[in-house]
C-alpha cells in the first residue's frame, strides 16, 4: 500500500510541477495519468470528478486530486494527492518571491512568461473541446463510430454562453446554477 500511495504522490507532484495555467490546463495531464494508473476505469467518471470539483468551493485542482486520491485511499489518499499537487506551486511561489523583483525586469523572465500565456489558452480552449465533446456525445462502447450527437447538451450551452454574451461580469456560480437547473429540467423533460 505504501509503494501505490508514493506513486499517487508523485503522480500528482509531477501533475502539480509540470502544468502551467492553472487548475483547467492540467485536465489533459491527470486524464492521462489517472487512465494509465487505472485510478479510474473511464474519461465519463473523470468527467464527473471535475464536474464535482468544479461545483465545490476551493481550487478547482486541489479539489480534483483530492476527489481523486479519495476515490483510491480515502482519506489518506485524498490527503497524499492534495499534498502531491499543491507541493510544487508552494515551492516554486517560495522560491520566485525571493527573486522575482530582481529579475521581473529580466528580457529573458518576461520572455518566458509572453511564451507561455499562449500555449494556456491553446490548452483550456482544447480541454473546453473536449469536455464538449464527451458531454454531448452519447458513444456506445463497442463502436465509437454510433456516437450520436446530445442535442440536450447544445441548448444548455448555448443559454450559458447567451446569458454570458448579455451580461458578461455575471458570477460563474450563476452560470454554473443556470447549467445544472437547465440540466434537471431539459434532460428530465426531453
Amino acid at each position: 500500500m505504501y509503494k501505490d500511495l508514493w506513486i499517487l504522490f508523485i503522480t500528482f507532484f509531477k501533475i502539480g510541477l509540470f502544468t502551467f495555467g492553472g487548475g483547467y490546463a492540467m485536465i489533459p495531464m491527470i486524464e492521462e495519468e489517472v487512465l494509465k494508473h487505472g485510478w479510474l476505469n473511464s474519461v465519463d467518471l473523470l468527467v464527473d470528478f471535475v464536474a464535482i470539483s468544479e461545483s465545490t468551493p476551493g481550487p478547482f485542482a486541489v479539489n480534483n486530486a483530492t476527489f481523486i486520491g479519495f476515490s483510491q485511499y480515502g482519506v489518506l489518499g485524498a490527503i497524499i494527492t492534495t499534498l502531491g499537487v499543491i507541493l510544487p506551486s508552494f515551492l516554486i511561489i517560495l522560491f520566485v518571491a525571493q527573486f522575482f523583483r530582481k529579475v521581473s525586469s529580466n528580457t529573458y523572465v518576461r520572455g518566458f512568461l509572453s511564451g507561455v500565456r499562449p500555449i494556456i489558452i491553446g490548452i483550456l480552449v482544447s480541454v473546453a473541446i473536449g469536455f464538449l465533446l464527451r458531454s454531448t456525445m452519447q458513444v456506445s462502447i463497442t463502436h465509437l463510430e454510433d456516437a450520436i450527437w446530445d442535442y440536450r447538451s447544445w441548448i444548455i450551452l448555448a443559454v450559458v454562453v447567451a446569458t454570458y454574451l448579455l451580461k458578461p461580469k455575471i458570477n460563474p456560480l450563476y452560470l454554473i446554477l443556470l447549467s445544472a437547473g437547465l440540466g434537471m429540467i431539459i434532460y428530465a423533460l426531453l
